[in-house]
């Protein structure tokens, strides 16, 4: 799992994406996912997750990772 990370963290960085919100938008691309709750202690937390759900991912990100087998091939992406 740590070199999945390592991999996807560094395509990320090259694509000018924070791994955090990457995340959070894999997490909300299935139809069938009304909402995801992510974990927020504090108020900056809360307004950084919504700025990550606002970020325009670029599709060679997504590419990429299924390219390189760090996503299912059929993974909805957006």
């Amino acid at each position: 799992m740590k070199q999945k990370f390592t991999a996807i963290n560094s395509i990320a960085k090259r694509h000018g994406i924070d791994i955090k919100t990457a995340s959070l938008q894999f997490a909300e691309a299935p139809s069938m996912v009304s909402a995801i709750i992510p974990g927020a202690r504090t108020a900056q937390q809360v307004k950084e997750n919504i700025a990550s759900m606002k970020v325009q991912i670029p599709a060679d990100f997504w590419s990429e990772l299924k390219a390189k087998n760090l996503i299912a091939q059929e993974a909805p992406t957006g």
